[in-house]
């Protein structure tokens, strides 16, 4: 399969994963409502909004939300030019994957950006489960759509003793969506593997092309055709 459809269809299953799961808790989900994932305490199913970036995170600006779903725009557009240049350049498949899961989660991001807010009621704080309503009667307008987040992984890390007070110290605690997780492991694995995706490119390039010296002896081995095919070479 072609590196080009392949990033397409990446893109594709993040999307379907990230807006199903995204419908699902903002139309069954009262806000703050929280659900153990296979009754563990340390994987939960719990239902907030936010305004801002990945993990909660958000501008104190009157048009920050603005600006942010502005960016996101500008960044996907982007990515979507460097993916087109990576897979033109012939960038090992693995490195190409992981930008188009960065991409992917942007734009996961920015249709709850763009659109929620013209097509859901508000989740109301003390009760009450939101709804679709018709196109541009939701709570908000383009661009100023809340993003949903769910996934909740609040690991108690250790006990604190309790001469230092006690209770728990919570190893993590923000809450994300299939989008912000699809950004991070596609970050995560540029970091990671980034060497090792370049070092095979340039494994398979060494094996393609044969050393000078190969050459050489092929040349000599053919006779007068050989001493052309030499001087090609070198040409």
């Amino acid at each position: 399969m072609k590196k080009g459809y392949l990033v397409a269809l990446l893109v594709l299953v993040v999307l379907i994963i990230d807006q199903a799961s995204k419908f699902y808790i903002k139309t069954h989900f009262e806000y703050n409502e929280d659900v153990l994932m296979f009754g563990q305490n340390w994987a939960r199913l719990h239902f907030v909004e936010n305004e801002g970036m990945a993990f909660g995170i958000t501008f104190d600006w009157l048009y920050g939300k603005l600006l942010l779903s502005l960016f996101r725009i500008v960044m996907v557009a982007g990515l979507v030019y460097y993916i087109r240049a990576l897979i033109q350049a012939k960038v090992p498949t693995g490195f190409v994957l992981s930008v188009g899961l960065i991409t992917a989660g942007a734009l996961g991001n920015i249709i709850d950006s763009a659109f929620y807010g013209m097509i859901f009621s508000s989740s109301p704080y003390h009760g009450g489960l939101a709804e679709v309503v018709p196109f541009g009667q939701g709570y908000g307008t383009f661009l100023h759509g809340k993003v949903v987040d769910m996934l909740y992984f609040p690991m108690k890390y250790f006990e604190m003793p309790e001469w230092l007070g006690g209770g728990s110290w919570l190893f993590f605690s923000p809450i994300f969506n299939v989008a912000d997780a699809s950004i991070t492991s596609g970050v995560l694995s540029i970091l990671l593997f980034q060497r090792k995706f370049f070092k095979e490119s340039y494994g398979e390039v060494q094996a393609v092309v044969p050393p000078a010296d190969v050459s050489h002896e092929v040349a000599e081995a053919s006779g007068d055709g050989g001493e052309e095919i030499a001087g090609m070479s070198n040409s």
